[in-house]
């Protein structure tokens, strides 16, 4: 693993004009074809939507992006993955990631894809409660055998703010968001109007780490803000005595990194399979 830390364009943040500050978390304008690697992965989802075994918009919730999407196993006590999309909690649905279940099923997982609100609709307080809502709902319809949750950017955050859930067994986060001070100052806030209270009682990184494992994956070409949320919160959590595994994947960006979800031999894949191992 490096051990090399990028430099934090936090560490100066109160000198940084607001573009700068604006493009220590802009992911699509760093990656240069994320246009096109959204487009493929929509129109994969697209396909895996209509052609795979599925249960679709279970409603959870009130709302109308409180839904869920079930593709089943065969064996009602199979491994469940519960995901969540990224988005910056303001952006995407759950219908545009079907593509990442064949990977996990191959191996006879269930795969449950949960939707959920978007900002400025509702604040980040609502879709924390709102994800936390469709684990209570899975565990009330018949959820047996054990659960991981994952998720990617914002989903990544959901799962650090789910882990605690009777229903989680572990969590797999994929380029996720842990500190959410430094959001409050960049483009990102136009929707999510973060309180003082969310940004301490919703940073994972300033909350007492949950003894469950939590594995941390993100790619090496990502941006230095997130790189470093995932590190920092695996030392937290380290220190704490929390288990989990820090997982940089070697060349892949904010988006390529789903990939390996996407693939039965994906390196994703056999992360979430370990943290039930």
């Amino acid at each position: 693993m490096t051990t090399d830390r990028p430099a934090d364009p936090r560490a100066r943040w109160a000198y940084l004009s607001q573009s700068e500050r604006d493009a220590a978390y802009d992911v699509v304008t760093a990656v240069k074809n994320s246009a096109e690697l959204s487009a493929e992965r929509n129109a994969a989802s697209a396909q895996a939507r209509a052609r795979l075994r599925s249960v679709l918009d279970l409603a959870y919730g009130p709302r109308q992006n409180a839904r869920i999407d079930l593709y089943p196993a065969a064996r009602p006590d199979a491994p469940c993955l519960v995901f969540w999309h990224g988005g910056y909690w303001q952006k995407n649905s759950r219908e545009l990631f079907a593509a990442l279940v064949e990977g996990i099923a191959a191996h006879g997982w269930s795969v449950a894809i949960a939707g959920y609100s978007l900002a400025p609709e509702v604040t980040l307080t609502d879709i924390v409660a709102e994800s936390r809502a469709a684990l209570d709902w899975l565990a009330a319809h018949g959820v047996a055998g054990p659960v991981v949750t994952s998720g990617w950017s914002a989903g990544g955050h959901l799962v650090a703010m789910t882990l605690d859930h009777p229903l989680v067994t572990a969590g797999l986060s994929i380029a996720g968001v842990f500190e959410l001070g430094p959001l409050r100052d960049t483009f990102l806030n136009a929707a999510l109007r973060l309180t003082d209270a969310e940004i301490e009682t919703l940073s994972p990184l300033r909350l007492p780490p949950v003894k469950k494992r939590l594995d941390l994956a993100y790619g090496t070409r990502e941006l230095p803000a997130l790189v470093l949320d995932s590190r920092d919160l695996h030392a937290r959590r380290d220190a704490a005595g929390a288990p989990g595994r820090l997982l940089p994947l070697p060349g892949h960006d904010h988006f390529s990194i789903l990939a390996e979800l996407r693939r039965p031999d994906g390196a994703l894949v056999q992360a979430a399979r370990a943290l039930i191992g």
